[in-house]
């Protein structure tokens, strides 16, 4: 069923409260800062765009971890909202949960699209940041099972086969410390299979069956609190109509402290519903412990 835009009020509450839950037991973690990456819009972490390897949290292999976020795009047409937690397991293993907001109502009065996203991830070989004497990125498996919220309206009207379907990626991440001038790099490849439309606000299926395709970030730190890069996402082309193309951003993020990151990015998303190729600023706050 489609349904009208969440309250702003509600939505910062939410994540507010899940903010302060993190952050109330912000001690727990003995982690370095940055090795829980930040939060994916879809919940996982790693970037904005594309998952990392990293289990989110500061939890070390004896401890649990935890994470929360709440993220704003707006484009010229668009503006998508997202909030979640996710839970790491002794640096090993990652459940996470995401609420999407999608609102078009510059393309179709009153409507938003929604979707959740339930995440699995398991770390499988090497360390990210620790294991410098060898070339070995830190290696781990995931799924995000994703439920679109609205798919008997848009969805299905643009030719979306399910409501549902499951995205499977393999990670790769690899820090190289003091690699650039004394300063230190972090490189991501993640591959993606998946059949979803528009990362699943619209479906998924209808089109061409899953595909694999390559998503990958490269950031440098500035100083240890600041990071910048950018990110790429290459996307399956789904339904006939509308055109998805590929995404990308770059970004800034500042960390406080280890517990709290601050993402700023300008994202690219290609053509959506319709309308031109739409970009815009992107804002991400997250809390880890």
């Amino acid at each position: 069923m489609v349904h009208g835009r969440p309250g702003t009020g509600a939505i910062a509450t939410v994540a507010a409260g899940m903010l302060l839950a993190a952050c109330a037991c912000a001690t727990a973690g003995d982690r370095l800062g940055w090795t829980g990456g930040v939060t994916e819009v879809e919940g996982a972490g790693g970037g904005g765009l594309v998952p990392w390897s990293l289990v989110t949290g500061l939890g070390t292999e004896d401890e649990l971890g935890a994470s929360a976020f709440v993220s704003g795009a707006n484009t010229d047409r668009f503006s998508l909202q997202a909030a979640g937690v996710a839970i790491g397991v002794f640096d090993r293993l990652e459940l996470s949960w995401a609420r999407q907001w999608f609102d078009i109502g510059q393309v179709v009065p009153g409507t938003t699209l929604g979707q959740d996203v339930a995440g699995l991830k398991v770390r499988i070989a090497g360390d990210a940041v620790f294991d410098q004497d060898r070339w070995l990125p830190q290696l781990a498996a995931g799924a995000l099972y994703k439920r679109t919220a609205d798919f008997g309206g848009v969805p299905r009207a643009l030719g979306a086969a399910r409501g549902t379907g499951v995205d499977w990626y393999l990670a790769a991440t690899k820090v190289f410390l003091g690699a650039a001038a004394g300063h230190d790099v972090l490189l991501d490849l993640t591959l993606r299979r998946s059949d979803a439309n528009q990362y699943g606000l619209v479906g998924f299926g209808g089109g061409r069956g899953a595909v694999i395709r390559p998503e990958g970030s490269a950031a440098l730190w500035l100083t240890d609190s600041v990071l910048a890069g950018a990110e790429y996402r290459a996307k399956r082309p789904g339904l006939a109509s509308p055109a998805e193309r590929d995404a990308s951003d770059v970004f800034v993020a500042w960390e406080p402290t280890k517990h709290l990151a601050v993402v700023l990015a300008w994202l690219d998303l290609g053509p959506v519903a319709f309308q031109s190729t739409q970009r815009g600023a992107y804002l991400s706050v997250s809390a880890q412990y």
